[in-house]
């Protein structure tokens, strides 16, 4: 559902020009944010590059349509949800980013650099592991949204599954 189709939210969004937020990056519009706090935990979201067919995956998601960020690249997203989205510690790789075909054990500059930008976004080491071309398509239009990015590089998709926060605000 989008944000705006959301009644309980009406109120909220025709005011939005008026509300100033400390602490988010820009890139954390309405949409995304409620996609992300309405997220639990065990829940997937999938980050995918230009070249991804974004629409008909996301169609079976659970949000059920793609959100676009056609402006900025892997990098500017991951830095944008990372800074507000825990990763899953109770499985051994939350992040999970597309194999490159044939090439099952190559790890390309866009996976290095979503696995990094994790990794500064958090107080702990993060597994990052890859799935088949095929099986990720399958795995993502299970997942819970599918954000689609302007990201160019080749094998710039990822599937990253939401964790836990504890009573004192921290991962579990």
């Amino acid at each position: 559902m989008c944000l705006s189709e959301n009644l309980w939210l009406k109120p909220l969004t025709r005011n939005l020009g008026r509300i100033m937020l400390k602490n988010l990056d820009p890139l954390l519009n309405p949409n995304l944010l409620y996609i992300l706090r309405a997220m639990g935990h065990g829940d997937v979201l999938t980050i995918v590059d230009s070249n991804f067919p974004a629409d008909s995956v996301a169609s079976t998601t659970v949000h059920g349509e793609v959100i676009r960020f056609d402006g900025a690249g892997i990098p500017e997203i991951a830095q944008a949800i990372f800074s507000v989205f825990p990763l899953d510690s109770f499985i051994e790789a939350p992040i999970q980013h597309m194999q490159v075909v044939g090439e099952p054990e190559t790890t390309l500059e866009v996976h290095t650099d979503l696995h990094r930008i994790a990794l500064e976004n958090s107080d702990r080491e993060w597994k990052m592991d890859s799935v088949e071309r095929h099986s990720f398509y399958e795995l993502s239009r299970k997942t819970y949204a599918v954000i689609a990015t302007a990201e160019r590089r080749p094998y710039g998709c990822f599937m990253i599954t939401k964790g836990v926060i504890g009573p004192d605000g921290k991962v579990m």
